[in-house]
């Protein structure tokens, strides 16, 4: 039987344990992502900050909007990103006449070899792991909620039958900001189903350079893959494990309700703004906080407070270890 005392001390080291790990686990998952950010960054020149968000939003679990000029890599991207990560990709090009069936999937009437008929379900592109809806402006609004629910609830549902999406899901949507004519803007009550709006703008002198020389040689850098499915599902699991220290939760709401002109005090806001952001954005700045902390844990993690039994936040500027219990 152990005594007062040892049974003190062993719960005492019990969070230690915990904490021990946690850091470990952080650390592994921030030498990934580094890895996971160079290899994109073989094929994808002078879009750092954007494939830094890129990464921060799968790894939050959401989706994003990426909105840039053609030719800038869009596709690219997203198909570098796939492969990094290990997942089942696939790629729809929206159109005015894309219909959701074409999207979902849709039943079909078989015949059997006795005469029997029935339906049977035949999945669309959407069930992927990361899909790339190309230029979803360009599709109807029908089109657009189909797939919007799609994202917002993980499953598709056809003649009244859910079928659930692989996970993890992601959905990497592009927008052409030129030839409005013709096109379908998503209204601002369904943009929120985007974690983030990505804008992509024209490399710097010298990564043109590097690209304009590396795109047409002979041979072109190749991608490593360093994630699968399940390995990021793990780390969106970790990412919200990390806890948040007291001052960023101030700021996320400091900047939520500052937006709303109810509770804001700002003159630009409540003269120019008429619904401000609601409790999901505080949701979604939460979880890309924590994500980004993870992200740059292998620096951050690289000086400063650290060790055993020491507690754990997310700060501006990533992973930060430090005051002992």
């Amino acid at each position: 039987m152990n005594t007062p005392n040892e049974s003190t001390a062993e719960n005492t080291s019990a969070p230690h344990r915990d904490e021990t790990g946690l850091v470990a686990e952080i650390e592994e998952t921030g030498r990934l992502l580094a890895r996971a950010r160079e290899s994109v960054g073989r094929v994808i020149f002078g879009q750092s900050h954007v494939i830094d968000l890129c990464l921060i939003t799968l790894l939050s679990g959401g989706h994003a909007l990426l909105i840039g000029v053609p030719g800038l890599g869009k596709t690219r991207l997203v198909e570098a990103l796939g492969r990094v990560l290990g997942l089942q990709d696939s790629r729809i090009q929206f159109t005015p006449d894309l219909m959701p069936a074409d999207i979902l999937g849709s039943e079909v009437l078989e015949e059997t070899g006795d005469g029997a008929r029935s339906f049977r379900f035949i999945k669309g592109p959407i069930f992927c792991q990361l899909l790339m809806a190309d230029e979803i402006n360009r599709a109807s609004p029908r089109t657009q909620s189909a797939l919007l629910q799609a994202m917002q609830e993980d499953r598709v549902t056809v003649a009244g039958e859910n079928y659930p999406l692989p996970q993890p899901f992601h959905v990497l949507a592009t927008q052409n900001p030129l030839e409005q004519e013709g096109t379908y803007p998503l209204p601002e009550a369904q943009l929120d189903r985007f974690l983030m709006e990505i804008n992509i703008s024209y490399p710097d002198d010298a990564a043109e350079r590097h690209m304009m020389l590396a795109t047409t040689s002979v041979s072109e850098d190749q991608v490593e893959t360093v994630f699968d499915g399940e390995k990021l599902a793990q780390a969106q699991r970790l990412v919200r494990k990390i806890p948040v220290g007291e001052s960023i939760v101030d700021a996320i709401l400091h900047i939520v309700r500052a937006g709303r002109p109810e509770s804001s005090d700002m003159s630009v806001v409540i003269e120019n703004v008429s619904w401000g952001p609601g409790p999901r954005a505080s949701q979604a700045l939460m979880l890309a906080c924590r994500a980004r902390a993870a992200r740059r844990s292998s620096r951050a993690l690289g000086g400063g407070c650290s060790g055993v039994g020491q507690a754990s936040s997310a700060t501006p500027n990533g992973v930060k270890f430090c005051g002992a219990h």
